[in-house]
């Protein structure tokens, strides 16, 4: 079989603010823990619940601009990356592994869903909403002004 596909999707919450660090040739990325969460009733008909962790790292940079201004404590957000293994030696010299799901390039998306978190939800947040998609929805006219635009194309 030629090719193969590497892409994780997921919806969840951060379990704490994200973190921004700089690599050593100073691109910043973003880490953080995205919690999902299956419930469902049993043979008893009691409400059961299991909390998966995913370990998120944005490379992105334009991703790890929005993480910084708008991400936080308990946003959900739906997550398109790749799984990637990591392995490392720790500081008695065992080999460890970590699996984490990797948004880097094309191929990845970060879309923030709701704004509970803020106490005064930013346009960004608003628009950007799964919860608000498909409501009141308007398309958008076409704006005159747009017509003086330069006609090359930048590629």
């Amino acid at each position: 079989m030629a090719g193969s596909l590497n892409k994780v999707t997921i919806i969840g919450n951060l379990g704490k603010d994200p973190e921004i660090r700089s690599t050593s040739s100073g691109k910043e990325l973003a880490s953080f823990s995205l919690a999902t969460t299956d419930s469902w009733k049993d043979a008893s008909g009691e409400r059961k619940e299991k909390t998966e962790w995913h370990r998120i790292v944005v490379y992105n940079e334009g991703l790890v601009g929005v993480i910084k201004n708008y991400v936080k404590k308990g946003s959900k957000l739906y997550i398109e990356g790749s799984l990637q293994t990591r392995e490392w030696v720790d500081q008695a010299g065992v080999k460890k592994y970590t699996t984490e799901i990797v948004l880097q390039g094309f191929g990845s998306q970060m879309v923030l869903l709701d704004s509970k978190n803020s106490n005064s939800s930013s346009s960004f947040e608003k628009e950007h909403s799964f919860e608000n998609a498909g409501k009141n929805y308007q398309p958008k006219k076409f704006d005159e002004s747009y017509s003086d635009l330069d006609d090359e194309i930048p590629f």
